[in-house]
Formats: C-alpha cells, structure tokens, sequence
C-alpha cells in the first residue's frame, strides 16, 4: 500500500514536470520563430501563465462548487453526512470541511479547495441514497484524501496549463497560417509550426489525464489508510458499475474532480479520460485487502 503511494506520487511529479517543460517549450517556440527571440518576451510569457495559474488556484474551488450547484449545509440538515466528514478528517487531523450536497440522482461526489484549511466536500444526493455507511464512509475517505494530499492543487495547476498550451497552441496556428514574412514560406517551418498547434492541445489532454488518474490511484490507497477497510470502498466502486455517476451539470472543467466519471462516455472520451477503470480500481484495492 505504502508502496503504491509513493510510486503515484513520482509519476505525478515527472508528469507535472513534463507539463511545465512543454509550456516552456511552446512559449519558446513562438518566442524564437514568431516573434524574433527576445528574451524580454519569453520570461514575460512565462510570467503571464504563471499568474494565470495562481488565478486559477485560488478562485477554482468556489467555481466548481457553483458550475455543480452544491448547496452548503450544516450538521442539523444531514447528521449521517456530516458526523461522516468530521469522523474522517478528524482521524486524518486535518480541519473539517466544509459540506455540501448536490441534487443530482447520479451516484457521485467530489472534494475542493487550495489546502486543508480551505476545503470543501460535496455529495449527491443520489450516491447518499445508494450507498450504505460503510461505502459512503469509504468514498468520504477517499475524497478526504484528495485534500489530505493536496491533489486539488496538482488538479487545478494541470488544468491551469492545459488552457494555457491551449491558447499558446492557438496563436501559433493563426500566425504560421496568417504570417507573410519570408521564413514562414519555408515549407518545413510550417509544417512543424501546424503540427505544434494542432498537437499540443491533445498532449495536454493527455498528460492532464494520466495525472488525475494517477491521484486517484492515490486516493483510493490513502483513503484506506484511513478507514483500514478496503473493502468498503471496494464494494461502493462496484455498486457504481450498475448505476449511474453521469450528473445532469455535464460540465468537463470540473470531471477531473468527482469520484468517478460525471460524463456521458462516447467517441475518443476514454483515451482522455480523467478516471481509471472502475474494474482496476477495485483490482487494487482486493489486492490491499489481501495484504492487509
């Protein structure tokens, strides 16, 4: 378990380095070939997107909130829900979050926040109905672990950048395209200059992905360092299978932060999908009960 831990936290770190490097990259390329190689202009660049990201830090948890129409409640309006998160965070030692409830019959829930101190929590009303305490006691420590290990923090920097690579991505298509200066009649210039646009936003996708898989590998184990019952977040995982998490709000700025998948699946979504496999999930976590 403690194994699987830290080897998530490694593969997130090398991601997020990578995702630092290709922004870099993408400012340097437009730095060097569009705009004639100041150096004023590129650590401006870098500059800007890293303002960008703390924006986005800080004013991220209450967007999502809002985006998903999560309601705050107080103990008195849901004992069970509530005594559930003050129980786990103070187990974890942490600050009790705030606590919210979405209404939404699908099966799903989310946490927020920058730190443990600034954190929020937020229910459906459809996975309260389904799960009985021992699962929704598995799925709280869960996202109890989100915050706990501050991957809302990695979420939302992920996010930050991929819009960024986006934007850069954008400008550089419109100027290989648009330009008339003589180096961009070179027919390999744009060439490479088309591929950067055109590709970089999908290998955004992709690495944001593959980091909020791995958080929620991580999450999984934590939770259950927590509770030290894997099969009750084991059993609620496969409760999920046969009932929907798919919210009315589809909204794909926030799927990154929800238990499990709140879209509708379709086309290419899997290869970018934010979520592992319910099945692998639940995989791992009988393989923790076995080594228990």
């Amino acid at each position: 378990m403690y194994s699987n831990i830290a080897s998530n936290k490694r593969k997130t770190f090398f991601m997020m380095f990578v995702f630092v490097l290709f922004v870099s990259g993408l400012i340097w390329l437009l730095n060097r070939y569009y705009i004639g190689g100041n150096n004023y202009v590129f650590y401006g660049g870098l500059i800007g997107a890293s303002i960008y990201v703390l924006i986005t830090y800080f004013s991220g948890a209450k967007m999502a909130l809002a985006l998903n129409g999560a309601k705050e409640i107080e103990k008195r309006d849901n004992p069970r829900l509530y005594r559930m998160v003050e129980n786990l965070a103070i187990t974890n030692g942490m600050p009790t979050p705030k606590v919210y409830i979405i209404d939404d019959p699908a099966a799903n829930a989310f946490a927020t926040g920058r730190d443990p101190s600034n954190s929020a929590v937020a229910v459906t009303t459809g996975i309260l109905e389904l799960m009985n305490d021992t699962e929704l006691e598995g799925v709280l420590a869960h996202e109890l672990a989100h915050i706990k290990n501050y991957d809302i923090r990695v979420s939302m920097v992920a996010f930050a950048l991929t819009v960024v690579i986006s934007l850069l991505a954008d400008i550089i298509l419109r100027m290989t395209i648009f330009s008339n200066r003589d180096r961009d009649n070179n027919a390999l210039f744009l060439v490479l200059g088309l591929a950067a646009a055109v590709l970089a936003p999908i290998i955004a996708a992709m690495i944001q992905s593959a980091i909020s898989r791995q958080r929620e590998y991580l999450a999984d184990a934590s939770g259950v360092l927590t509770t030290r019952y894997p099969e009750g977040l084991a059993s609620a995982l496969e409760k999920l299978e046969s009932n929907s998490t798919v919210v009315k709000r589809q909204n794909t700025s926030t799927a990154h932060l929800f238990f499990a998948n709140p879209l509708k699946k379709g086309g290419i979504r899997g290869l970018f999908s934010t979520h592992p496999p319910i099945e692998d999930r639940v995989a791992r976590l009988q393989k923790m009960g076995d080594h228990a």
